[in-house]
């Protein structure tokens, strides 16, 4: 039997979480590659009717948490489970490009509530982690430490975490010499090396005060 995480938290308390709200349809959004050197920025959305989820539905996501929490396996075996349990999943991506061009803070908000409006549904809640997005219509609310509090919102981590680093494995065999499948954007001592060597690709952003880019004639 797999153990909890190192929190302890469950699928369940999650879900009692979402319930608590008082709505049947409640969306989360979440994000993965912030903080990354190289690669997209990916939101996700996922919108649970929490009480059309079953038994056996609550137990399949039993171990439900955020991303972060699990490893690549674990969340690549949430993953389809999460995509069969939802009413509805939106993915949205910002390329490197357009992070320098609006800025990450701006472009990531802007990500968030993109993926949300595409699950959002008349007296949905949606709930984003640690921070409002910008108005689209509907309710929102802002839970701090999110991803580990409301099951929506951790679905949606798993959902934009596992999304991401299938595009940076495949990445890897377009742009070899990074590492991407290895550190999946993330400034890591060998990513920093891995530029030092040769440059930057296109994946890179450059809007990065990044101490990996202070010896490149940039």
């Amino acid at each position: 039997m797999r153990r909890k995480n190192a929190r302890g938290a469950s699928g369940n308390r999650l879900f009692r979480f979402d319930r608590e709200l008082g709505s049947r349809w409640v969306a989360g959004s979440d994000e993965a590659g912030r903080g990354c050197l190289a690669g997209p920025l990916v939101a996700a959305a996922v919108l649970f009717d929490v009480e059309a989820l079953g038994i056996r539905e609550r137990r399949a996501l039993a171990l439900l948490n955020d991303s972060k929490q699990h490893t690549p396996e674990g969340r690549e075996e949430l993953y389809p489970i999460v995509l069969r349990t939802a009413a509805k999943v939106a993915v949205v991506s910002r390329c490197a490009p357009g992070i320098d061009d609006r800025g990450l803070h701006v472009t990531n908000l802007a990500a968030l509530r993109d993926a949300l409006i595409r699950v959002a549904r008349p007296g949905a809640i949606c709930l984003t982690d640690g921070f409002a997005v910008p108005d689209f219509g509907f309710e929102q609310r802002a839970v701090i430490g999110g991803d580990a509090t409301s099951a929506a919102i951790a679905a949606a981590s798993i959902v934009a975490k596992v999304t991401r680093d299938r595009f940076m494995r495949r990445a890897d065999e377009l742009h070899p010499g990074w590492q991407f499948a290895a550190h999946v954007g993330y400034s890591t001592p060998e990513h920093r090396d891995a530029i030092q060597r040769q440059g930057v690709s296109p994946l890179h952003r450059m809007s990065f005060a990044s101490t990996a880019y202070q010896q490149l004639a940039l």
